[in-house]
């Protein structure tokens, strides 16, 4: 058989999206001829833990580790934030920022070039490099955010420059929503875009998770740019016949950044409520995971905070049973200018649900596509009221029917099985050149 080697931060038990792409990956390798190894962190910094995960991965798989230093402490110690959680994506679950805050950001964007794992990456190169010495592999492939990964197969790449070298890309670099949060220096920015680049052109095949992100780095010309989305596991999805909520339940599972908070909902919720008590009784908006200040001020603002069902963290297990449950599965897109080439992994999840879904975003955007072409739901502009209103009055008057459903088609190719069998064909491909 022969044997990939997976470079990636998040990695069993570390809990949301980041690590569910590799350790399904992992899962179905075998299947298809390839025998994952895993090199991660072996003390990281996760924003939170899932040990649901832990069923999907054979006991016998080689996960190598080594200790990390990540300034976090030191982050914390200035913050005075001493017993707090990372959150990761920038989201604040606080009203202002203090001077310390900013001046934390400042440092991370201008100084922890790419990121706050960079301490990582000789280390890796050294440990990893002496490894691949005495047990070769036939692949590498490297995982980020955060990029300091591919900074670490990069270094692999210029010792071992006949080994395969794949760098896949979860969310953009330099073009990731809260890049302009940073408050990079001309300096930093520089090198941000420097460093992207020779990834880009260095690596041997360029994995991204959409259309929008494959058009987003052909300008920088890599040698082979693939997209390979992610998707939903069958063994995960399967749980059974489960009861829909009592009340109309509009549910979003998973962080909820400034970025996503859909205002326009809100408005239009608020709208419908004045106009009918009747909707105003049933209707229960459901936020599953972290949420951004912001978007909980605007609940209030409109007068939903009654409404408002607010659960701070499920397991995977229990949020697949939240979403199979629920009336309404809302999709939220980022504000920011790669909004169209967003799939996130929580999406395919949704279509697997096949409970109707209520999409924010650009109409025009990657995952209008996909949910044209499955029939799962309706994609409304940022802006658009109207057709905001139409779509929840249209699923509002199906659940006082007792009609409310979809019939979702081709959801199957979304499958992890499916998907890991195309990345098990790229990496084929490497030894027939």
């Amino acid at each position: 058989m022969k044997k990939v080697l997976i470079i990636t931060y998040y990695w069993i038990p570390s809990g949301g999206a980041g690590v569910q792409r590799w350790v399904k990956f992992a899962k179905y390798l075998r299947q298809y001829g390839w025998e994952p190894i895993i090199y991660t962190p072996e003390n990281p910094e996760y924003p939170s833990i899932d040990h649901s995960f832990e069923k999907d991965i054979p006991a016998d798989i080689t996960v190598l580790k080594t200790p990390i230093w990540e300034p976090y402490n030191v982050y914390r110690n200035l913050t005075g934030k001493k017993n707090q959680a990372i959150n990761a994506g920038f989201i604040s679950e606080n009203k202002k920022q203090g001077w310390k805050d900013k001046l934390s950001i400042w440092i991370r964007g201008n100084f922890l070039i790419p990121d706050p794992r960079r301490f990582w990456i000789k280390p890796s190169v050294s440990f990893l490099s002496d490894y691949l010495n005495e047990n070769p592999v036939d692949a590498i492939i490297t995982t980020g955010p955060p990029h300091s990964m591919h900074l670490i197969g990069m270094g692999l790449k210029k010792n071992f420059p006949s080994l395969p070298w794949v760098a896949d890309f979860r969310d953009p670099w330099t073009n990731i929503d809260f890049y302009k949060d940073l408050n990079l220096t001309w300096l930093a920015d520089k090198i941000h875009h420097k460093l992207e680049r020779e990834v880009l052109q260095k690596a041997d095949t360029v994995l991204v998770v959409s259309r929008g992100m494959e058009e987003e780095f052909a300008p920088m010309k890599p040698k082979k740019l693939q997209v390979i989305t992610n998707g939903y596991d069958e063994s995960d999805v399967q749980v059974g016949a489960l009861a829909l909520d009592g009340r109309f339940s509009i549910s979003h599972i998973g962080t909820l950044n400034a970025a996503r908070n859909p205002r326009i909902v809100w408005k239009v919720l608020s709208e419908i409520c004045a106009e009918n008590i009747d909707f105003k009784k049933d209707l229960q908006i459901q936020l599953v995971g972290k949420v951004d200040f912001s978007v909980l001020e605007d609940i209030q603002s409109y007068g939903l905070q009654e409404q408002l069902l607010k659960i701070d963290y499920l397991s995977h297990s229990e949020a697949i049973a939240k979403q199979n449950s629920s009336q309404v599965l809302m999709l939220l897109i980022n504000q920011s200018g790669n909004a169209k080439g967003i799939l996130t992994g929580k999406f395919f999840e949704y279509l697997a649900a096949k409970r109707p879904i209520l999409a924010v975003g650009p109409t025009d955007g990657d995952a209008a596509v996909v949910l044209n072409e499955t029939g799962a739901g309706v994609m409304v502009d940022f802006a658009d009221e109207q057709a905001t209103k139409t779509a929840i009055q249209n699923y509002y008057n199906q659940y006082k029917k007792g009609t409310l459903s979809v019939q979702s088609e081709s959801v199957e190719r979304f499958s992890r099985r499916s998907l890991t069998g195309e990345l098990a064909g790229l990496l084929d491909g490497f030894g027939k050149k």
